[in-house]
């Protein structure tokens, strides 16, 4: 069995994630499961489109776990901001996102492991039960937290330029465009309610991530 998670970014397919899954069908490898991305057969232009397409094209039985937005992008990517500055500085205007605890993903991983015959070549969006905007995320942080948090969503240039300046790398840069700008301007993403039916328990929910979190987001 091969446990693949989600690749850091699109170079990493060709070096990578080719010969991995070049190795699995000489190793005879009998089952995959990739944690990919919430819709990602609609959208050719991230990597793990074409990492799905090549396990599928590869005949090894899998399961693809596509989760939505990562609620712990708060306590890593975007925790700078939210600790320093008191705000979340993303370019996503009022677009509305599925969210994910990881410990939803983890659960589901886990289930999926232990009774694998069961979901041989299916694939799984994993989010939560509410759909959000980032404004209304910081409405949920500022009233947990009791901490005033607010929302600026800037154009790409002057995100481009803060982040610049912050010294984040490119390619991050280009990553969280391509998580937060493009949406706008995309269908909304669905709420499932596949990680209830796999595990058996309801997904945590934004509230409940935050205050299990709230040491790591208030100073």
């Amino acid at each position: 069995m091969l446990f693949l998670v989600r690749p850091p970014q699109i170079s990493a397919v060709k070096k990578y994630f080719v010969p991995l899954i070049e190795s699995a069908i000489q190793l005879k490898i009998k089952h995959i499961i990739f944690l990919s991305v919430q819709g990602v057969e609609k959208s050719k232009i991230i990597p793990h489109h074409k990492i799905e397409k090549l396990i599928v094209a590869s005949k090894i039985p899998y399961t693809f776990l596509r989760p939505a937005y990562f609620m712990q992008n708060f306590t890593t990517t975007l925790k700078n901001d939210l600790l320093n500055k008191k705000r979340i500085y993303l370019p996503a205007g009022n677009a509305k996102f599925t969210l994910v605890d990881v410990r939803d993903i983890g659960n589901v991983a886990a289930t999926v492991l232990t009774n694998v015959a069961k979901h041989i070549n299916k694939s799984y969006e994993l989010t939560s039960n509410k759909k959000l905007s980032f404004n209304e995320m910081a409405e949920k942080l500022s009233d947990v937290l009791g901490v005033k948090i607010k929302y600026e969503s800037p154009n790409l240039l002057h995100f481009y330029r803060t982040k610049h300046k912050e010294n984040t790398p490119f390619m991050l840069i280009v990553v969280l465009i391509m998580l937060h700008y493009f949406p706008r301007f995309q269908k909304e993403p669905a709420i499932t309610n596949c990680v209830k039916e796999i595990t058996g328990i309801e997904p945590i929910s934004f509230e409940t991530f935050i205050k299990d979190n709230k040491t790591l987001l208030v100073l």
